[in-house]
């Protein structure tokens, strides 16, 4: 059997006349660079997210990139992160030209530790982005309480975290601008590159608005230096068709990950996810972790099981980051996890028989072999 890590096309097959029908509304309209689809798009990812604005983007990137020069970061300040995320995170500050300072995670979610944040805090910083990792989201309560006292802003990356939620509050809407992603494998993804910032604060949703159309306050005025990061009008519709369908398909990953959980219980070698007691995960990835990483990744292969691992490096031992000079050793939490990551398959049409057949590979003797 044939067990995918992520199968778009299955989750296109359920949804293609819907989306035929808004990609022609797009083309009959020859609306393709912002305009009505970006904006019906817009107000209904804000009433998702729970916030009063949302903008669209270009990607994820965009979105952390141009909420931080909304918010005023540049040149000098710092900006503490994790470093186990991808490295659009840590670019987004760079290319705002300021500094980004990791503090290490909590061992249970893998998201940033709100006990070490203080320490890291210096008078340079002027934010703080909590990665929402894998689909759950950070202890913000904490966080939140730490960045008002020190008046800092807070991003939140939810560029994994779609749906997810925190003591009854969306991903988003709880730090001074939430940043998501669209890439097509996440769980509300386009076909094609997008991204949004959402706010409760109609200043930076203005700036943002700008800043994401090369900082213009109306045709040909330029009030400020902006980039070109506009959403694309297929994009913004193909997003409102599945946006109506993300609930139902995160209700899908939760299920599929409790099988997981039900099948690898009590296994030697295997750490499972944990769902925080304060949220609700929606498991864009399901990581387990195991001791000998490269061992079963080889036997699944061999099985026609694909994972994934997210993600192998932290970022402060990348080489684009070396001028840092953060060794090895500085986050071992970070570390350690990161060596033993692995992304099993997860996306909502994944079936229970799928599951159990990755189950028992991973239970077949010539793996467990390698855990003695």
């Amino acid at each position: 059997m044939k067990v995918p890590f992520l199968d778009l096309k299955a989750q296109y097959e359920s949804i293609k006349d819907e989306v035929a029908v808004a990609i022609q509304q797009v083309l009959d309209r020859t609306a393709f660079a912002g305009g009505p689809f970006v904006a019906q798009f817009e107000k209904e990812f804000a009433a998702f997210c729970t916030t009063r604005c949302a903008i669209g983007v270009g990607s994820g990137t965009d979105a952390l990139w141009l909420a931080l020069v909304g918010l005023g970061i540049g040149p000098g300040d710092e900006v503490v992160t994790t470093p186990n995320t991808f490295i659009a995170t840590a670019e987004a500050i760079s290319y705002c030209g300021a500094k980004p300072v990791f503090v290490d995670v909590d061992e249970k979610t893998y998201n940033m530790d709100p006990a070490l944040l203080e320490a890291a805090i210096t008078p340079r910083t002027k934010a703080v982005i909590p990665v929402h990792l894998f689909g759950q989201m950070a202890d913000m309560d904490p966080i939140m309480e730490i960045a008002r006292k020190r008046k800092l802003f807070v991003v939140e990356d939810a560029s994994q975290a779609h749906g997810a939620e925190y003591k009854g509050r969306r991903a988003g809407s709880i730090g001074d601008a939430g940043c998501f992603s669209f890439y097509p494998g996440k769980n509300l993804g386009a076909y094609g590159e997008a991204g949004a910032v959402v706010t409760n604060d109609v200043e930076l949703d203005r700036k943002v608005r700008m800043l994401r159309d090369h900082g213009q306050a109306k045709k040909h005025y330029h009030d400020l230096v902006g980039w070109n990061a506009r959403m694309d009008g297929i994009q913004g519709a193909i997003l409102s068709v599945k946006l109506r369908h993300l609930p139902t398909w995160n209700e899908s990953r939760r299920r599929n990950a409790g099988i997981y959980d039900e099948l690898l219980q009590g296994m030697d070698g295997i750490t499972t996810p944990k769902e925080a007691g304060y949220g609700r995960h929606v498991y864009h990835i399901y990581a387990v972790r195991v001791p000998a990483r490269d061992s079963l990744i080889g036997v699944l292969a061999n099985q026609d099981i694909h994972c994934g691992i997210h993600y192998p490096i932290p970022l402060h031992l990348q080489e684009a980051y070396r001028s840092l000079g953060l060794g090895k050793g500085r986050f071992p939490v970070a570390e350690k996890t990161a060596s033993e990551f692995v992304s099993l398959p997860m996306f909502p049409e994944l079936t229970r028989e799928q599951i159990e057949y990755v189950a028992s590979e991973i239970k077949r003797p010539v793996y467990q072999k390698t855990l003695t």
